[in-house]
């Protein structure tokens, strides 16, 4: 199969959904609090309900697997937030109903199929929330495997110098960038192991998303002598497969060492740096389970790389 209606689906949810986010953005948006502690937003909302929107509408038969849903939106006290969501969306999708917009989001709440898509309405809420990087990230899974990733980082360089960038993939047909507000693609291409300017790591802002001490000394026993980049989101994964740098290195935090990842902050991601040539895995070297959960509960950690010293960093970590 070639894709291209799914990944055409995929590119224009992903770019309205991050004007949604920037309009959101430039109006310094106000953080709530989920159940789990972790920041929402209405830009996470509103981006839901337009991206579910767009597949539900060209694939109504696909599940969809969502970080969201409007469960909290739907409480009375919840309108007026309701109603701001609504506003937004509404600026895009004219005529949008409040109701419209919680059962878009909800679409969301899906399980994992044969076939589904998965998406981070906004991968990096807290990069977000300060003006820093974050990603829109929407993937389609068959049968276990990711074979279409869009990643939207509307505050990451372009190639072109230009802010704003969109990593799209195929399986088995490659990786682009394109400036976000368009342009013409380019193929995106993991770094060599001798372009010694780009020979380094990125890793999570948030020190509670990894272990930065093993990280660090990881990347030193492969030859990366650079201090790492700390950046939010799947932008790192875009930073990876455009050949900014060689890894990308996430392994469970001693806090929470039985910690596992969730499908929706990797699908599109680990697409874009495979079809650019890269290679990850868990930290044993397993491909990442997409086909299982929501939850990766046979993998721990995640390793990202140009793929040439990806044996050696799992070999580093084996002994480590």
């Amino acid at each position: 199969m070639s894709y291209s209606a799914e990944t055409q689906v995929a590119i224009a949810a992903a770019i309205q959904a991050a004007q949604l986010c920037q309009a959101v953005r430039q109006a310094i948006p106000e953080a709530m609090e989920k159940r789990d502690k972790s920041p929402v937003t209405v830009a996470d909302y509103g981006s839901q309900a337009i991206i579910c929107r767009a597949i539900a509408k060209s694939f109504p038969s696909d599940a969809i697997v969502g970080e969201e849903d409007a469960g909290e939106l739907r409480r009375a006290e919840m309108a007026d937030t309701l109603q701001q969501v609504t506003g937004y969306v509404g600026a895009l999708i004219p005529d949008a109903t409040p109701e419209q917009v919680a059962e878009w989001i909800d679409r969301g709440n899906g399980s994992v199929a044969p076939r589904y898509w998965t998406l981070d309405p906004i991968d990096g809420t807290k990069g977000f929330l300060r003006q820093d990087q974050y990603a829109v990230a929407i993937a389609l899974v068959e049968q276990g495997e990711v074979k279409v990733g869009v990643l939207a980082c509307p505050a990451l360089p372009c190639s072109t110098g230009e802010t704003g960038v969109l990593y799209v993939a195929v399986r088995g047909q490659g990786a682009t960038q394109v400036p976000l507000k368009g342009g013409n693609p380019t193929r995106l291409k993991v770094v060599s192991s001798e372009d010694v300017a780009h020979f380094r790591f990125v890793e999570s802002v948030e020190s509670s998303h990894g272990d930065r001490t093993r990280q660090e000394a990881v990347a030193q026993a492969v030859g990366i002598t650079t201090e790492s980049m700390r950046i939010d989101s799947q932008a790192k994964y875009g930073i990876v497969a455009s050949g900014q740098a060689a890894l990308y290195l996430r392994l469970p935090s001693p806090k929470n060492p039985d910690y596992r990842e969730n499908i929706w902050d990797h699908a599109a991601g680990a697409i874009v740096v495979e079809e650019a040539g890269g290679k990850v895995t868990d930290m044993y070297g397993n491909p990442l389970d997409f086909g299982t959960g929501t939850k990766m509960m046979d993998n721990r950690g995640v390793v990202v790389s140009n793929g040439a010293i990806h044996d050696h960093v799992i070999g580093v970590l084996a002994r480590s």
